[in-house]
């Protein structure tokens, strides 16, 4: 764009042999109408990316609960490693799911055999784990080690895990519509091309810096929410699941008295940590 409007100054705004007409009076209004549609765009993008990042810190204080009150509710003898490791598995298997990634990447140690099996066979991994999980406190249940009340308290505390897969879910399954993104996108494009014909006889050769600034910046506003409106993928600005999980799983693994892993190190190229 600062070339074509350096062409535009070269030839003070005349195409071949046409001088194209154009003042600042229309830009100015169809520049603050272009404004307010993509501040609605960056808006609705940032509110889905803010709220999966709620969804997750859900997952995080939930995860959390459950493996204190794993460790802490069930009566003596019970050994409540096993499910505290099936919670680091669900918030690996979670973000597997968002990611598209395969349903078994990142679970070994963490569920028997039969369990990781289970998944590779079948389409919704985390739901079957919270199946898992749940099965395992019926069982303390039924056997006596786990009072009603508190595997009533318990099995409420699975559901919040439920409820923060299915709200990503919902915002990963739903993007914007896209002849709204195609519009704007579009006429992004027309207003800056069509700019330097409008300031060319206003400003000169100060036209050129002008149109610079006003194409990087609603191109650069227009990427942005490009970017972050998928908040679960891997472009540099999306969620960093990764080391949520890693954080998840150093969290729990130090409850159960073991000492973590080594945080993971972003890679270079991501932004938001």
């Amino acid at each position: 764009m600062l070339a074509l409007a350096c062409a535009v100054a070269l030839a003070h705004g005349q195409l071949y042999h046409w001088k194209v007409t154009l003042t600042a009076s229309p830009f100015s209004l169809m520049g603050v109408t272009l404004a307010i549609f993509l501040g609605f765009r960056i808006n609705a993008s940032y509110d889905r990316y803010w709220e999966g990042r709620k969804l997750w810190g859900t997952v995080l204080v939930v995860a959390r609960n459950l493996a204190r009150q794993a460790l802490t509710q069930p009566s003596r003898g019970v050994d409540a490693r096993p499910f505290v490791l099936g919670v680091i598995a669900f918030a690996a298997s979670m973000r597997n799911h968002l990611r598209g990634r395969e349903r078994d990447a990142g679970l070994d140690g963490l569920l028997p055999e039969a369990v990781i099996a289970q998944l590779r066979e079948g389409r919704h991994a985390p739901c079957l784990i919270l199946l898992w999980l749940g099965e395992w406190l019926a069982q303390l249940r039924r056997s006596g080690q786990l009072t009603p009340m508190l595997s009533q308290h318990m099995e409420a505390t699975l559901d919040e895990l439920g409820a923060a897969l299915g709200g990503c879910e919902r915002i990963a399954s739903t993007p914007l519509p896209f002849t709204y993104s195609v519009i704007l996108h579009r006429s992004s494009y027309v207003y800056c091309i069509m700019l330097p014909f409008g300031l060319v006889d206003s400003i000169g050769w100060m036209m050129p810096l002008v149109v610079g600034f006003v194409s990087y910046t609603f191109f650069a506003l227009e990427a942005l929410s490009d970017e972050i409106e998928e908040p679960f993928g891997m472009m540099p600005n999306d969620l960093a699941l990764d080391a949520i999980v890693s954080g998840i799983e150093a969290s729990l693994r130090e409850m159960l008295g073991e000492v973590p892993a080594a945080a993971p190190r972003p890679d270079a190229n991501f932004i938001l940590t």
